[in-house]
């Protein structure tokens, strides 16, 4: 049996339906999604539970702390919730990168 875990990432242009992969080593299932809002996310996490069997889901660091929360409810007690944060430097890197790109700084 494989350990499954979904990952799910924020971006302005993405589209659920598009924008997802699968990497399986048989061992270790990781799905991938990236949405463009927090509704798209808290579908994709109960789709991941019901239809995927995760057990753990891992968010990027745009996730806010009430998200998070909402999605923690969503995905119930049985499965793992962990947010990618760095350090200082890293999300001050992570933020300026995604101000340049996306031309607004994330949750604008």
């Amino acid at each position: 049996m494989a350990f499954v875990a979904g990952f799910i990432a924020h971006a302005p242009d993405a589209d659920p339906e598009k924008h997802r992969c699968v990497i399986d080593t048989g061992k270790y299932r990781l799905i991938v999604v990236v949405v463009s809002n927090q509704e798209q996310a808290l579908q994709e996490s109960r789709r991941m539970v019901e239809e995927e069997g995760i057990h753990s889901v891992l968010l990027c660091p745009g996730f806010t702390h009430a998200d998070v929360a909402a999605i923690a409810e969503a995905v119930g007690e049985n499965v793992g919730v962990n947010v990618a944060r760095g350090d200082g430097p890293s999300n001050r890197i992570a933020v300026q990168t995604i101000a340049r790109e996306w031309g607004f700084p994330p949750h604008s």
